[in-house]
């Protein structure tokens, strides 16, 4: 498969897993209504692994622009690659977010509540405060990569040779899911935890495009921070993770 390709696959399929979790604990009379906090942390986790297994075998399964623009600023990803990355997430998010809307067709107008519709699309914050939601999403994100730049490392994962590497290799991308379901559980409860820019903004566009009843204003004067936030704490990790390397 492109590598192009397995990142919208598995971006899209994050997408879809990850906000049709929030979608069945939100949107009225689904089996998960009102289900909670914990099931849509444990939900999104699973959502990355799912969408990380798809995509590994092809493109390393970035799925996240800060994770691709974090590698590249410390060279483990070529800057020519970017772009193409970054375009691919954005478009899977888009097309995750649009399977979501189908998969609850039925629920949209059952629904009362606009912001609970865009919430089962992008984030929103807890309390609205644009420099502390930002700091929210930088360190949120920050740990995220700093952690998942840690788990992969020699000193971690390489067990052995042959199969050894190809099975600590496999057992990382779960690694990584109980990163995003650690985060969540500690650090998610002030912005809905983006930590990545696609996750956020794809939806976003689907949701303001998307023909929803009732479906409300879809906050672009808060989608700046989901953006720009997780990128900054993405490459500050990096950055930070090589200089803590090299002491």
């Amino acid at each position: 498969m492109n590598p192009y390709v397995a990142e919208m696959v598995g971006t899209a399929l994050l997408i879809l897993l990850g906000n049709g979790v929030v979608a069945n604990v939100v949107l009225v009379q689904t089996k998960g209504n009102n289900s909670g906090w914990l099931v849509i942390t444990v939900g999104w986790a699973m959502a990355v692994m799912v969408g990380a297994y798809s995509a590994a075998p092809f493109s390393g399964a970035h799925l996240n622009p800060a994770i691709t623009l974090s590698l590249a600023s410390i060279g483990l990803f070529p800057w020519a690659q970017v772009p193409g990355y970054v375009a691919a997430q954005a478009a899977g998010a888009v097309i995750g977010a649009v399977a979501v809307y189908l998969a609850y067709l039925p629920h949209w107008s059952l629904t009362p509540d606009g912001p609970s519709k865009l919430a089962c699309f992008s984030t929103a914050p807890a309390v609205r405060r644009p420099a502390a939601n930002f700091m929210a999403e930088f360190i949120g994100t920050f740990v995220l990569v700093f952690a998942v730049l840690a788990v992969p490392s020699s000193r971690n994962m390489v067990i052995g040779s042959g199969p050894g590497v190809i099975a600590a290799g496999f057992f990382g991308i779960y690694l990584v899911a109980l990163i995003v379901l650690a985060v969540g559980l500690s650090l998610g409860g002030t912005t809905g935890y983006a930590i990545n820019p696609a996750r956020d903004l794809g939806p976003r566009i689907a949701h303001a495009l998307l023909p929803i009843p009732g479906k409300g204003d879809s906050d672009w004067g808060y989608a700046w921070i989901p953006v720009a936030a997780p990128c900054c704490g993405g490459v500050a990790a990096a950055l930070a993770y090589r200089a803590l390397l090299n002491t």
